[in-house]
């Protein structure tokens, strides 16, 4: 694997990070036409209508990112028409995913409008249509073979749809839809003020950072350094940087985000986004940091306790427990896909009921994996990467069995981590110049990875632990016998040992630090070979 990397220079390396993208970047103005989605017009002509006739409109998220960002959209655009908007976002413990028939239960509405949530709600489809509920469902997940029975689906996913680009998430789903509602009531609402949540729906939701969503997160971090809206406020001061990049919050807003429905209930983050004043906004962001400070230390005893458990024979890893919290079973199976290079199934068992998460690694489709053996579950969602899924707890042997014969006849390639190394680099060339090439193909994310470096059988000068807890180390090194420079990388969440021949090999990216308002240079550790 770590053979025929080249060596780059600057040159080389603007060369091979432009051949990533297709000519020139697109404008807002290039957006394809929201109409292009199907059913689109057709639902916002009744959410018009709707509004018109003083209908009662109830909204349905989902507890993710991707949801909490869709919800506070739409609420924030029906607030400013302005038009009363019922928002419920389920409770992952007592609702369970999307629109359910327990969700129905507490709802009186003449429309209901879900967003990033749908496509596989069958039954509450039905129910919708015999107590007489327009349901219209707006989602990006991969649909079933059978289809709700709604009044409109918009899913970019759906074979039929003529959108051009099917890799959006739910949030963009639901702000290509308001675009046409604000067409058909005339409204003067700015769109482009929703691109901060917006950008932080993409990141969060692993969307690739290409085509449309890299227009999109681009101008979404540039309004998010600029809005007035009370939680871009409180991000901007929590991150204090004089740019925030797409990796801040993919690493420091998103966990925050999604902690509230993984531990507690999502609603928490949907007021911290819909906040009117920015001390509503402080108070919800404390709390966020709050739960994502636990959810780090639930997921921590999952993830060592799943690592025991795991069969190192298996293809594919399934592990069940009964004391798992079920909010941090896809953080956790996240976990064991980087350790043991698998796609890895984490389910928590309650009263006889599995429910899990699961995720994929190189070009494996658990999605389609799972779909196999869709008998065997009571029920499953999800697209390539990541999937959710239930079964009953008897079942759970003869599950992981039969998806390890299927994943058996797959191509081993396919089983490959995409992580691949861009080059070496000479440490002559690690500098500001290197920074500034580096930043001008951000956003870095899915599709568009920031690139990585080898060090091989580099020398270790020196190991020092850093961090209030010391759980972290930054290791001094020379690449070459013969270089003067020495190099120092940063490692997170581990303290590395001094190697016996004090040599070691591995990946790293460069990233800008800043620091009481001075800007360096850092080199982050990346992998261990």
């Amino acid at each position: 694997m770590l053979n025929n990397i080249p060596t780059l220079n600057k040159s080389a390396l603007f060369e091979l990070l432009s051949n990533r993208f297709n000519g020139e970047d697109k404008k807002l103005s290039q957006i394809p036409n929201p109409a292009l989605l199907q059913d689109a017009d057709k639902s916002a002509k009744k959410i018009a209508q709707a509004i018109k006739e003083n209908k009662k409109i109830t909204l349905v998220g989902d507890y993710d990112v991707d949801g909490v960002s869709s919800t506070a959209i739409m609420v924030d655009f029906f607030r400013q028409i302005p038009y009363p908007l019922d928002a419920i976002i389920p409770n992952r413990f007592m609702d369970g995913y999307g629109v359910s028939p327990t969700v129905l239960e507490r709802v009186n509405a003449d429309l209901i409008i879900t967003v990033d949530n749908g496509i596989s709600a069958l039954e509450a489809a039905d129910i919708c249509k015999k107590r007489g509920i327009d349901l219209i469902i707006t989602d990006h997940h991969t649909p079933g073979d059978i289809l709700p029975d709604a009044y409109a689906i918009v899913d970019p996913k759906l074979a039929s749809c003529k959108y051009p680009f099917k890799e959006i998430c739910g949030a963009q789903v639901a702000w290509l839809l308001l675009g046409l509602v604000k067409k058909e009531l005339n409204l003067s609402i700015d769109m482009r003020q929703f691109l901060d949540i917006l950008a932080i729906a993409i990141i969060a939701d692993i969307m690739p950072l290409i085509d449309i969503n890299r227009t999109l997160v681009k101008e979404g971090l540039k309004v998010l350094m600029n809005s007035n809206r009370p939680a871009s406020v409180i991000i901007r001061d929590f991150l204090n940087r004089s740019s925030i990049t797409s990796e801040d919050i993919a690493f420091q807003i998103a966990p925050r985000i999604n902690s509230a429905g993984r531990l507690e209930d999502a609603s928490i983050a949907l007021e911290f986004f819909t906040a009117t004043d920015t001390n509503k906004a402080y108070k919800q962001f404390e709390l966020l940091s709050k739960l994502n400070d636990l959810r780090k230390e639930t997921e921590a005893q999952a993830t060592k306790e799943a690592i025991a458990d795991v069969n190192p024979d298996d293809s594919v890893i399934v592990v069940a427990q009964k004391n798992w919290h079920e909010g941090v079973v896809g953080i956790v199976a996240s976990r064991l896909v980087d350790k043991f290079a698998k796609p890895a199934i984490v389910l928590s068992i309650e009263d006889g009921i599995a429910k899990g998460s699961a995720r994929s690694i190189g070009d494996v489709s658990i999605y389609e994996l799972i779909k196999m053996h869709e008998q065997m579950l009571t029920k499953f969602g999800g697209h390539k990467m990541a999937a959710g899924l239930g079964l009953n707890e008897d079942d759970i042997d003869s599950f992981r069995e039969a998806i390890n014969i299927s994943a058996s006849s797959l191509d081993p390639n396919d089983f490959i981590p995409k992580d691949k190394i861009t080059g070496i680099l000479s440490g002559s060339d690690i500098d500001f110049e290197l920074l500034n090439l580096l930043e001008s193909f951000e956003p870095y994310g899915e599709a568009n990875h920031r690139p990585s470096f080898l060090l091989k059988d580099a020398e270790v000068i020196s190991i020092k632990t850093m961090g209030k807890d010391k759980s972290h180390c930054k290791i001094t090194l020379k690449q070459f016998p013969h270089d003067t420079k020495t190099l120092e990388l940063i490692l997170f969440r581990q303290v590395l040992q001094m190697p016996k021949e004090r040599k070691i090999s591995c990946s790293y990216t460069i990233t800008k630090n800043e620091f009481n308002g001075s800007v360096s240079l850092q080199l982050l550790l990346n992998k261990l070979y």
